[in-house]
Formats: structure tokens, C-alpha cells, sequence
């Protein structure tokens, strides 16, 4: 029987390596002392770019603190619709490979949303888009205007329906994680996004991106993280947000899910002082569903650690336990009720 040489098993292992979790790609590696090179060649480059060339600039992963090279999960720029079972937990998502980065995602963002989109949107000239006369704008929006105290904020952006392109002003959010970011290993918190280059107070940063999910779906899924999370197994990223209605008489829930399949904003951190970001609600023409985002609510150092309010702690006083060191610190990390 013939034996394969070691160019022929590194050729086949930049093919298969990729695909693996980091459980099999431990086990791929203790095969042999080619495929070991190659795997560390794979957590290499894990390392060197959270969103696997799906975004405009790599995003690191950087640890000083134990020995974990990087978090896995699969990686979308966008919400998506609930994956099923068996695509979610298949984890076929290349990630490491030695190939040259893919491309940015395609124009226009894919309606994933499980929802269809109307057909609607603005027929502005160039550079009128966003403007006083423009269908999509919303003249009271205010998605960073006025800083973390001032709540959720709200922004009304161009959609698939509009005649205006992806270089459009008014499409701010809809181009991916265009500022530099790294996500930090810290020995209490875990992983954390920081800036790695200065932001201006009102800067769009990263929206989160998840599955979007069924309120049903969402309150079962929590009660399992719920488990886990106590016991340490898990880093959950399920966030729900509720948008009160113009009647003020309802509100819409709204259930993204990031801790299997997200983007890098399922690092940002809770603070207990507001954080340093501003969450704000954006409404693209056609869309039916809200996209949460986030923008910088004050000038930003490089280096600083991204945060947010998750809540109010209150809503469940034996939570997990709260390391955001801010002055007015609770003590317990805020719980949706589900």
C-alpha cells in the first residue's frame, strides 16, 4: 500500500482543514507531523481575522491570557433567517484556509430575513439620498446624536427597493465593518471588542448579526443557555429588543441570536454605565424588520474596549456575575425575561 507523501497530505489538508471545528482540527492534527504544520497553519490564520475576509477589514483575535487562539462560530455579515438544526450545527463554513481572501459579500445585502421585503424606497437623484426630499429619511431619526444616556436611537437608511447604489450617503450601515477592530481575551469577561484605531463620537461602528428568531424559539433557546451559562459552558449572545410602537399601546420584539452564527459584535460587552457605544434602530426601505447597530456614543482611543448596556440588572438579581469595573457597577449581568 502506498504511503502519501507530505505534499500530497498538506495539499489535501488546506481542502479539509478549514472546514473543521477546533475539536476535530486537535484530533486531525495528531495524526501525523505534516497535518500538524498544516493545522497550525489553519489557527494561524483563524487568528489573524474573526470575519473570515467576510468584512471590508480582517478582525484579529488577540489573547495574552490563556491558551485559546480564537472563539469559533459561524460567520455572517448580516441577520439572517433561523437556521435549521442541521445547517447550524454542521459547521461547514470554511475558515483558515491558505487561499487568498474571498471577496467582501455581494451588492445588494441578501433579504434573509424570512420575511418578504415591499417593494418601496426613494428615486432620488445622486447625492440627494438621505436629504430633506428623501422618501427614506426620517427627519426626527437619531441613531447617535445623542450619546449612550439617550437610549435607543433610530435611523431610516435606503433599501433594495431605492434606485440609489451601495455607495449611496444614506446606506451607512449597509457596507459591513468598514473602522478597525480586534477582539481582546480579558481573564474575567472572556473575549471583548476593542477599537484598533481612533472613533469619532457618532461613528458607525458594527450591527449585530445573528439569526433572527421566533419569540417561541427565542425563549426556548434561553432557557438552555440559561443552563449553560451557569455552569461556565457557554458565552451566550441571544438579545432582544423591543420597539415601542407610535400608538405606544404595543411594541415589536424583535430576537437576534449571535451565539452560534453572528458577527463580531456578539464580543461587545455589557458596562453598567452605559458603555461607550449607541445602540440604535435602523429601517432600511422594504425591510420589515429593524437591524440593531451600534455608534459610537463619544470620541473612542484607540485600544478602548467597545461597550454596551445589556439592561437593567435588576430584572434578575441572581444573574451572572457582572466584570465591567465601571464605577457604578451592579454586580449581576442584566437577563432578559423571556
Amino acid at each position: 500500500m502506498n504511503q502519501a507523501t507530505p505534499g500530497a497530505v498538506t495539499e489535501s489538508a488546506e481542502l479539509v482543514l478549514p472546514l473543521l471545528p477546533p475539536r476535530d482540527l486537535a484530533t486531525a492534527a495528531s495524526a501525523c507531523r505534516a497535518l500538524r504544520a498544516a493545522a497550525a497553519a489553519v489557527t494561524t490564520r483563524r487568528a489573524a481575522d474573526a470575519a473570515r475576509g467576510l468584512e471590508p477589514l480582517p478582525i484579529p483575535f488577540h489573547n495574552r491570557v490563556d491558551s485559546k487562539p480564537y472563539a469559533y462560530f459561524l460567520y455572517t455579515p448580516f441577520s439572517l433567517a433561523r437556521l435549521s438544526p442541521s445547517a447550524s450545527s454542521s459547521g461547514a463554513q470554511p475558515w483558515g484556509g491558505a487561499w487568498a481572501r474571498p471577496p467582501v459579500p455581494t451588492w445588494p445585502r441578501p433579504s434573509l430575513d424570512g420575511f418578504t421585503s415591499a417593494v418601496c424606497g426613494c428615486a432620488c437623484e445622486a447625492g440627494e439620498c438621505g436629504g430633506p426630499r428623501c422618501a427614506c429619511a426620517d427627519a426626527e431619526a437619531d441613531a447617535a446624536g445623542s450619546g449612550p444616556e439617550g437610549g435607543m436611537g433610530s435611523l431610516g437608511e435606503c433599501g433594495d427597493g431605492c434606485a440609489c447604489g451601495p455607495s449611496c450617503g444614506n446606506r451607512r450601515t449597509q457596507r459591513g465593518v468598514a473602522v478597525r477592530l480586534r477582539v481582546v481575551r480579558h481573564l474575567q469577561k472572556g473575549w471583548g471588542l476593542h477599537a484598533a484605531e481612533a472613533l469619532d463620537r457618532g461613528q458607525f461602528v458594527c450591527e449585530y448579526a445573528g439569526e433572527f428568531l421566533t419569540t417561541e424559539e427565542a425563549r426556548r433557546r434561553q432557557r438552555i443557555y440559561d443552563e449553560l451559562a451557569s455552569a461556565g459552558k457557554l458565552a451566550p449572545a441571544l438579545i432582544v429588543i423591543r420597539e415601542h410602537l407610535p400608538s405606544r399601546k404595543a411594541c415589536l420584539r424583535v430576537n437576534i441570536d449571535a451565539t452560534k452564527v453572528g458577527n463580531v459584535a456578539r464580543f461587545i460587552n455589557h458596562s453598567c454605565d452605559g458603555g461607550n457605544l449607541h445602540p440604535a434602530l435602523v429601517r432600511s426601505s422594504g425591510s420589515l424588520l429593524p437591524r440593531l447597530c451600534f455608534f459610537a456614543g463619544r470620541d473612542i482611543a484607540e485600544g478602548e474596549e467597545l461597550t454596551f448596556s445589556y439592561g437593567d440588572a435588576r430584572v434578575r438579581p441572581k444573574g451572572l456575575p457582572c466584570f465591567c469595573g465601571s464605577s457604578g457597577c451592579c454586580g449581576v449581568l442584566p437577563s432578559e425575561e423571556t
